[in-house]
């Protein structure tokens, strides 16, 4: 029950078993989007001043430096897998879709170091 025709085992029909992972994830990556961006929200509006020296003491802080850094992992690896998805749709060509796929695996490994670097940065206390 479940595998389908014979004909279909044969061929290779059906899942490629890799789909539903891809969507759970990308869920899941989403519920920690909006948990993270909630607290972050939160956490802004009960700051009692926005200039740099009150952002900055507050960042320094374990607990929101850790959650800035996981929002920003969380957001670029949800980011990717969304427009992989559009990749893999829209783009036919091989060469293409590869090349579409290596510039969008550096740009977000590049966007989450340059936001996990700064995080860090202000962290740290070097301004």
């Amino acid at each position: 029950m479940g595998n389908g025709t014979s004909i279909g085992r044969v061929r290779g029909l059906g899942s490629a078993h890799s789909g539903a992972h891809h969507w759970l994830v990308q869920r899941f990556s989403a519920i920690g989007n909006l948990v993270l961006g909630l607290w972050l929200i939160i956490s802004l509006i009960t700051l009692p001043d926005y200039d740099f020296k009150t952002v900055r003491e507050w960042i320094s802080g374990g607990i929101p430096a850790t959650a800035m850094a996981l929002l920003v992992v969380s957001a670029f690896w949800h980011a990717r897998l969304g427009i992989q998805v559009l990749i893999e749709d829209y783009v036919h060509e091989h060469a293409n879709k590869f090349a579409c796929m290596a510039l969008l695996n550096l740009s977000v490994f590049a966007g989450a170091a340059f936001g996990l670097f700064s995080i860090v940065r202000l962290a740290l206390g070097a301004a």
